[in-house]
């Protein structure tokens, strides 16, 4: 879609694609939800690798974590890049849709003793997943006009809230009443997630349309391999011009390894230390549904305080979240820190991404949003390998959710020496000149 088609669509053809777009995080959220953060990290823990001894369940956990997103995070920028270059963002988002949808469905063979193939499917699952939101996110300043785009980024979130939540609340059901006695609840929950993700992929592949391919510098008949790794190159050198937004990917980069550790960690920590799975399962689905409402008061608040600042509020609510984690011991304390969390998870992350998306040059969205997976994949392979490191030295794992609360205090330090006036300054004068081009 172009600046001039925004002008020109209907309020109503505005928010269908709006809505259209926001309808993949409804479904790949199950993904997070269910498979990253409730059921497969207990199911992993308690039955599926029980048999390991001592926390060595948690610690291979973490670094799968971590090695499956320092595989994502090599390749997304030159993903970012190539997409650009041959307009086929949501292309590359199916196809990434697909491999994901077929990793989880193929979840449903895990059992007692299969840790490996377990780890295997999440490892591919989640590269899959992190690959699909390059291009998804990277559709973010296209469909979203720039006085809208914190709120349809808050939007997004909110509604994987509510998609990730119903999906999850029906799994703890399959769970604990169905098949309470058997692992098939557990087991066809994964199923029902690739269902999910694979149904609610279809509205944006049908009604978000693809921005133009960007040749600029490059030219048409290129390899897009070859066009891919040239414009990266032009990109680093030229990165001076953008120093407020790759300042902003550095923060980014240390704050959302805390926030990625905590939404990958928490429930595995959970176990570890004694919490009950129905605690576990049941505080997750509360911070879904808590995630909702406030996500979307992140969005209206930013009006008011600034983009910047609100995402600041939220990682120091952050820090203090660490500290009481340390401190957890029963079950009601699982379930009041996953309010906590839902209060500023959602809100946090998407105005990260709409941020970002003023800060990028809209013609080249893809790339710099592989940039912004770089950062983010980055920033969630030193959490969770810290944490696993912390607690495989220590012997347990509590001094490990400690430690996260260096990525929240670094992060607000960093964002501080923004300057995001500037940086959205470059960006609009980019903007100009690709809009005269017909490029978006």
């Amino acid at each position: 879609m172009t600046v001039q088609h925004l002008k020109d669509a209907t309020t109503r053809e505005y928010q269908r694609i709006i809505t259209a777009w926001c309808m993949y995080d409804w479904g790949s959220s199950a993904f997070s939800t269910t498979i990253e953060a409730a059921v497969l990290p207990v199911f992993f823990e308690q039955v599926v690798a029980g048999h390991l001894p001592g926390n060595m369940a948690t610690v291979y956990w973490g670094y799968t974590n971590a090695f499956a997103l320092l595989v994502s995070a090599i390749m997304a920028p030159l993903l970012g890049s190539i997409a650009d270059y041959t307009g086929s963002k949501k292309r590359f988002l199916a196809a990434f849709a697909a491999i994901g949808v077929i990793a989880t469905a193929l979840m449903v063979f895990i059992d007692a003793g299969l840790w490996v193939l377990a780890l295997a499917l999440f490892f591919i699952g989640s590269i899959a997943l992190g690959a699909s939101y390059i291009f998804y996110d990277a559709l973010l300043p296209h469909i979203a006009k720039d006085e809208d785009i914190d709120y349809v980024s808050s939007k997004g979130y909110a509604l994987g809230y509510v998609g990730g939540g119903i999906l999850l609340a029906i799994n703890i059901a399959m769970i604990m009443v169905i098949w309470a006695d058997s692992t098939w609840g557990s087991r066809l929950s994964f199923l029902t997630v690739a269902v999910w993700w694979a149904v609610f992929t279809i509205p944006l592949l049908r009604r978000v349309p693809e921005p133009p391919a960007n040749t600029a510098g490059i030219g048409v008949g290129v390899a897009p391999l070859k066009a891919g790794f040239m414009r990266l190159s032009t990109t680093f050198h030229e990165i001076r011009k953008y120093q407020e937004l790759f300042k902003f990917l550095i923060a980014f980069w240390l704050y959302n390894d805390g926030i990625g550790t905590i939404i990958k960690m928490a429930t595995i920590y959970g176990s570890e230390i004694g919490i009950g799975m129905v605690d576990l399962i049941g505080a997750l689905l509360l911070t879904q549904f808590v995630g909702i409402p406030f996500s979307l008061a992140f969005g209206k608040f930013s009006k008011v305080l600034g983009t910047k600042r609100t995402i600041m509020v939220g990682l120091a609510w952050y820090a203090c979240i660490t500290i009481a984690g340390y401190f957890m011991t029963v079950g009601w304390h699982f379930w009041a820190l996953a309010f906590a969390v839902g209060m500023v998870q959602g809100g946090t992350q998407a105005l990260s991404r709409s941020l970002f998306g003023l800060l990028a040059p809209k013609a080249r969205s893809a790339e710099f949003y592989g940039f912004y997976d770089v950062s983010s994949k980055f920033s969630g392979i030193a959490g969770p390998l810290l944490f696993a490191v912390v607690g495989q030295i220590m012997g347990s794992s509590r001094l490990s959710i400690v430690a996260v609360i260096v990525f929240f205090l670094g992060g607000i330090a960093l964002l501080s020496r923004v300057d995001e006036e500037a940086g959205i300054r470059v960006a609009e004068r980019e903007n100009a000149q690709a809009a005269a081009a017909g490029l978006i």
